[in-house]
Parts: structure tokens; sequence; C-alpha cells
């Protein structure tokens, strides 16, 4: 014997069914006044909870909604914020360099001041030898730009090397603290002459080269006193600025005295310089 099975009904028909109950109440209530009715009291305790439960997800609804919006908003105000500050930070990083090359030209200028007897050209390095120092250097002039070999480099605040290699738009440059570097020198303050020699070593431990021979008899040279190009090179033009004395000691024949220069030239950052156009006659 077959057992029966109980049909249910399907879940549309009770949603369909509850909807048009809460519908002939709302119309029940609506055309009859029962504010004082028991059945008032009934229809608060069923609906008003319906009631709020749907108002309460409605908000929940809003919101999430709201919520979503807002941070959309945030994320492409941030977007756009990101933006803002690249092309501030490129402004700034491009009026930095600017500003960098600024006073790069404006050293020049001042130092071209400082030689007013010299006719002079400006370069740029645009090689170097490998290593931290710039000891010799390749520069964009050249014979199409009237260098010669043996013309005078200045940087800084004087006299930075010596052409020692010339082409068509090209010229090596030799520079004071290179080892293979001597120039004749001479304390401005006493006029005693010496051998300025460069050297990498003691550029390298204490940014310095050194100066030697120097017939300081009466031991008047000191700590600070500039050292310049002497009329006797053979070279260099005469009163070029090397550098400042940083020690001095005297000699085993206690007759001259040697010691250190720190050169007035920052052999480690140069990028533009200065050629003289007159050779040492």
């Amino acid at each position: 014997m077959k057992r029966k099975t109980k049909k249910s009904i399907p879940s549309r028909y009770i949603l369909i069914g509850l909807t048009v109950l809460f519908l002939c109440c709302i119309l029940f209530t609506y055309k009859f006044d029962f504010n004082d009715s028991p059945i008032n009291t009934i229809t608060g305790y069923v609906f008003v909870p319906i009631q709020k439960g749907i108002d309460n997800i409605g908000s929940w609804i809003y919101n999430r909604t709201q919520g979503f919006k807002d941070i959309q908003e945030v994320v492409e105000e941030n977007e756009s914020l990101k933006s803002q500050i690249n092309e501030l930070t490129a402004e700034n990083s491009k009026l930095q360099l600017e500003h960098y090359e600024y006073l790069r030209l404006l050293e020049l200028v001042e130092l071209d001041k400082k030689y007013p007897d010299y006719e002079k050209v400006a370069a740029r390095i645009i090689g170097k030898d490998p290593g931290n120092w710039f000891n010799t250097f390749t520069i964009d002039k050249g014979t199409n730009d009237g260098i010669k070999e043996d013309m005078n480099v200045i940087a800084g605040s004087g006299l930075a090397g010596i052409v020692s290699d010339v082409g068509p738009n090209w010229a090596r440059v030799r520079a004071v603290i290179d080892d293979s570097s001597n120039v004749s020198a001479m304390d401005l303050a006493t006029t005693d002459l010496c051998i300025v020699a460069g050297d990498l070593q003691s550029m390298s431990k204490k940014q310095t080269i050194l100066f030697k021979n120097m017939s300081d008899s009466n031991g008047d040279s000191k700590v600070g006193d500039q050292i310049v190009t002497s009329n006797i090179s053979s070279k260099f033009l005469p009163g070029l600025l090397v550098g400042y004395i940083s020690s001095i000691q005297k000699d085993g024949n206690n007759l001259t005295v040697s010691g250190e220069i720190t050169p007035v030239v920052d052999f480690e950052h140069l990028e533009e310089v200065l050629i003289i156009k007159q050779l040492k006659e």
C-alpha cells in the first residue's frame, strides 16, 4: 500500500498571501478608526516591529551604499593627490637642478672676474678616468674652439690642471692632483718657491696634495698661506691659486720645508671648467 506524501505549499504563494493580508489590514485600519480598539493594539505589536525591521534594513543598505561611495571618493581623491605630489616632486627636482646649475655658472663668472687679464672659454666635462677623482678628464671643446695643448684650466677658485691632449671637438685635461702632475709654485706670502706634486693617495686619505723643496730658511711660511703658480713655471701662467698650506715640516737638510696643500678646486664634483686661451711664453 502506497504511502501518501504531503504536498508542501510553494513559498511564493505564502509570500503572496502575506502581502495580500498586510494590504488588507492597512486598508481596513485606514477605513475604520481603531485608535482605542484591541485591534489597534494587536496591529501595533505585529506591524511596528516589522516596520522597524524594514527601516533598519533600509538604513543598513543606505549606510553601506553611502560608505562604499565615500570610500570610492577617498580612493579617487588619494589618486589625485598622488598625481599632484608626483608633479610637485618632479618640478621641485627640476628647480633644484636649475638652482644648482645657476650656482655653478655663478662660480665660473666669479672665477672669470678673478683673472680678468686672460681670455677664456667655458667647457663642460664629458668624461673622466675611473675612480672618485677628476684627476684626468675630457671636455667638450677642442681645436675647433681654439683650444691648444698646454693651455691652463681653472675651476672653483683657482687652478684645475692643464690641457694634455686635444682633438677637433674635445680635449684631455691632466689635473694638478694627478700623480704625474708637477707645478712650479710659490708661497704668496713669502715668495718662496716650491714644487706642487699631485698625489691621489694623499687626496683619498686627507684630500690634500703635496708641496716640496720650499726654500724657507727663515721659517716664515705657515699653515694657511696661499700657494700660487710661480713666474718661472714653463707651462703655467703666474698667480693662479692652487691651494692653501694645511701642514708643513722641515726637511732633513734643515734648509727646505715640505708639506701638504688643500686644493681650492673640488676634484670630486667637477662639471664645468674655464680654459685660459693664453699660453705661457
